[in-house]
Parts: C-alpha cells; sequence; structure tokens
C-alpha cells in the first residue's frame, strides 16, 4: 500500500487498539491453560497445515496458553471458514485461510455457508508467487519459447490448475489474456496429480505456487518458467518474473492470512497480531517459512483487508469473463 495520508491515519488507528492490548479485560490478558485454537481448512501434511504447525509452539509461548491446529479439511477450505463463523468470538478460534476464501470464493460460488463479513482480519501471514510451468510434452525453457509452441498450434494452449475455481485456475486465464493465448483449464484434484500429468506429457503446462513446483523443477521434470510479482523468487533466483519476460500485469501473488469469528473483541485481535508479528520476526520461522516459498508478511488488519480488497480488483474481470460459477 503506498504510504498516503489514509495509510498513515489507518496506522495511527491501528496504533491505539494495539495499546488496548495492554488494558484487556482480565479475561483476555490473564494466560489460561485452556488451548486457543488455528483452524486450517486442510489436511495434516497440507502447505497449510504446515504452516500453521510451524507457528503454534512459538504462538503459544506469546500468548502464554497451549495453542493447537485444529484441522477441518473439505471443500478447499469452506467447511473451515463456515465453523469459524460460527466458533467462540473470546479471542480462543482463528483460522489460517489462503485467499481464495476471502477474494475468489465469493466471485465464483453462487452460495456460500460464510460471508466475508463474518470474518475479522487479523494479520497477513505470508504471500507466494504463482509459477507457470512447462512438461515435457512442451520442452520450453522459457516463457516465450512456450508462447512460440503455443502459438504454432493453438490447441496446444492448455494449462493445469489443481483446483477449478481457484486463484490458480484464475491465473493461469490472467496468463492467457496477457500472452494473447488461447489457455484452455484442465482442473485437477491437487498439486501431486497435476505435476505428475505434466512429467508424463499429459498436459503442456501448469499453473501452481512455487513451493509446489519445487522439488519437480529441481528434478527436471518440469521447468519453471516465470513466476508472478514484481520481484524473482529467492528460491529460484535464475527464473525471470512475467513482467522481466515481456508480459506485464500479472504482478498479483497468493497468500495466507489469519482470521478471527467477526463478533472477536479488538484487544483480542491485537494480542494475536503482536503474537504473530514477534514470532515471524524469529530467524528460525522466517528462515523455514522462506525454505518452502512462503515470504512473511505481517501486517495490519486494515492491511489484510487492503490485499482482499486488492485481489477483488485483479479477479472479478477475470471470473466475469470466464463465465465460470459454482454452486
Amino acid at each position: 500500500m503506498p504510504d498516503s495520508l489514509s495509510v498513515r491515519c489507518l496506522r495511527r488507528s491501528w496504533a491505539i487498539a494495539l495499546a488496548a492490548v495492554c488494558a484487556m479485560s482480565p479475561a483476555l490478558a490473564q494466560p489460561t491453560d485452556a488451548p486457543a485454537r488455528i483452524v486450517v481448512g486442510f489436511p495434516a501434511g497440507g502447505s497449510a497445515d504446515a504452516v500453521a504447525r510451524l507457528l503454534t509452539e512459538k504462538l503459544s509461548v506469546q500468548l502464554g496458553r497451549p495453542v493447537i491446529v485444529d484441522n477441518r479439511p473439505g471443500a478447499g477450505g469452506r467447511i473451515a471458514a463456515a465453523a469459524l463463523k460460527s466458533a467462540p468470538s473470546d479471542g480462543s478460534v482463528v483460522m489460517l485461510a489462503p485467499e481464495a476464501l476471502t477474494v475468489t470464493n465469493p466471485l465464483v460460488f453462487r452460495k456460500l455457508a460464510y460471508a466475508v463479513s463474518d470474518l475479522a482480519p487479523i494479520s497477513m501471514v505470508a504471500e507466494f508467487p504463482y509459477v507457470l510451468a512447462a512438461g515435457s510434452v512442451a520442452g520450453a525453457k522459457t516463457l516465450p519459447d512456450f508462447v512460440k509452441w503455443a502459438r504454432q498450434s493453438p490447441e496446444r494452449a492448455s494449462f493445469g490448475s489443481p483446483a477449478a475455481g481457484s486463484p490458480l485456475h484464475f491465473f493461469g486465464l490472467l496468463v492467457g489474456q496477457v500472452t494473447q493465448l488461447p489457455m484452455v483449464h484442465v482442473p485437477f484434484q491437487g498439486g501431486a496429480p497435476l505435476v505428475t500429468a505434466m512429467a508424463g506429457g499429459h498436459v503442456p503446462a501448469g499453473i501452481n505456487t512455487l513451493g509446489d513446483m519445487l522439488e519437480m523443477h529441481r528434478s527436471g521434470k518440469v521447468q519453471v518458467l516465470a513466476v508472478s510479482g514484481r520481484d524473482r523468487a529467492p528460491l529460484l533466483p535464475d527464473v525471470p518474473t512475467f513482467a522481466e519476460s515481456g508480459y506485464p500485469g500479472t504482478q498479483v501473488r497468493g497468500w495466507y492470512g489469519l482470521y478471527a469469528p467477526a463478533a472477536t473483541p479488538p484487544a483480542a485481535i491485537a494480542q494475536w497480531n503482536t503474537a504473530l508479528r514477534k514470532v515471524l520476526a524469529e530467524r528460525d520461522v522466517y528462515a523455514r517459512l522462506m525454505a518452502i516459498g512462503l515470504q512473511p508478511r505481517p501486517g495490519s488488519p486494515a492491511e489484510l483487508r487492503a490485499a482482499q480488497d486488492a485481489g477483488l480488483a485483479v479477479w472479478a474481470p477475470v471470473v466475469k469473463a470466464s463465465g465460470f460459477y459454482l454452486d
């Protein structure tokens, strides 16, 4: 966000909220043996679960109470979001959520068991680039190579993603817009089947997160062609951004945010925010997140809400142009 007057006002307001932590009611301020929960809408072993488990031990120290992961897998995280909606609003339950739950889901799904207004932003946790990778059938080493290959036979311009209706799905369509390729989406049930299909020559390209493509890229089974965002990924410094490859307009990145039930008191929100900032500043946590393709990005609740709004501005026209909606 630019350092404008409005942003400075938001930061001053947030500083006042942080100060309120020191004046919290005894029920919130006193340590308790009752565990706090981080709800995760995906199974144990996935990337969201890994991030949550990395944070729990450190957050326990900062909050003065045990913190556990509560996996509520299913429906791409929508079950977890609905569960958070009805969870206690006393600061004991929060949710680690990818941007899909508050950005693309409201655009794609005609009916949701939760509204974005049911979720109170606490802080962004980390962000990550999207990548376009070529499989064995394309044989491309650079994005211009892939574009040239696809234009020779436009019917070959297809890409896979881990899920239909996800930000990765729509990022692939956005790539099609900026490259002027008629990119056809091929949905898969997760990242692992996608990269297997790419390596086997069944789909020429794939859109995924950097972390989920990294191992296959390093093994030579797929070739990451470009990364989203303004800067190159530290884990793949030799891979250019889309803009560097001649295709601007693809600076969006994915992210994880921390949310609480909407009625959670501001003092409890501030307590979680302060604890998370301290945890993400620890060297070992920072290094472990960076190692899996995630860049820590703590901020204020207002900044997380602004990231949601920015995402909506990007994805709304892409979703509308696609005509892709789900019940």
